[in-house]
């Protein structure tokens, strides 16, 4: 069965300004990045999605979820809005399938932010371990106390002391906007596990790169280090005090990049 849906998406700002599309990481929505996109002000406009399993409805099939479906139904949207060629910003999750759009539609795409992003793993036995794990997360998505999940999703290494910041509990309000069984479909069918491995690819990129990592998210920062070694055009900023989710722990930091990066360039 074809795989059929419509994103959910806001899109503001001046259309004489550069656009910038932003994809949010699991467990965001369109609204992952207003802060940023407030203090961006009119400099850009902006593009902003609920992928599918994050408000985006999906009617047939679970492969709506695939990252191959997902960014073909991102294409699709830029294509129906007459938006030739934009800047891209990704985030974890979000990060992975913008790399994946860049690699596989790089003509959509003039430059390129991933927050905290991978490439996917090497080999199928990182796979294999990666979809059991994820499918046990899913499975408790389904079976416990949302709340409570969440704010155990928070403690993880890789978030630092997020939990600490002064806009965690509304964090928290935010992400329970979520239904988590869709949340867990994502995780099922999009989780790095599943999705297409793009190191080989990463040789293959024409389109100036930022890589922005947590100086605090020692897994990321190492993965990070090795994209920016395989992938040309390619510029590394490790941020300091931070962990994983840079746009929220260092917004003022991560907007200022975003800035100096795309600057004035249509």
């Amino acid at each position: 069965m074809q795989a059929t849906f419509e994103l959910d998406y806001y899109l503001t700002g001046d259309c004489h300004q550069p656009l910038i599309l932003f994809l949010h990481g699991f467990m965001g929505n369109k609204h992952e990045f207003d802060l940023a996109v407030g203090m961006l002000g009119n400099k850009f406009s902006y593009l902003t999605v609920d992928l599918p399993g994050h408000g985006t409805q999906v009617f047939n099939s679970d492969k709506c979820y695939e990252m191959e479906n997902t960014a073909q139904a991102l294409i699709s949207l830029l294509d129906e809005l007459k938006i030739k060629r934009c800047f891209l910003v990704g985030y974890s999750m979000g990060g992975r399938l913008a790399l994946y759009l860049n690699l596989n539609f790089p003509q959509y795409f003039s430059k390129v932010i991933l927050e905290s992003a991978n490439p996917g793993l090497l080999t199928d036995i990182e796979r294999l371990e990666r979809i059991k794990r994820d499918e046990q997360i899913a499975r408790k998505l389904e079976r416990s106390d949302f709340t409570a999940f969440l704010n155990n999703w928070y403690k993880q290494p890789i978030f630092g002391s997020m939990h600490q910041h002064p806009k965690f509990t509304q964090l928290i309000e935010n992400r329970l906007q979520n239904n988590p069984k869709e949340l867990a479909k994502s995780l099922r069918f999009m989780g790095t596990g599943r999705q297409p491995s793009l190191w080989q690819k990463l040789k293959e990129n024409n389109n100036p790169l930022l890589l922005l990592v947590g100086e605090n998210d020692d897994k990321f920062v190492d993965v990070n280090k090795k994209i920016f070694n395989l992938c040309p055009l390619t510029l590394l900023q490790i941020i300091s005090n931070c962990s994983h989710n840079i746009h929220f722990e260092q917004t003022i930091i991560f907007v200022t990049s975003v800035q100096k990066f795309f600057g004035s360039v249509r």
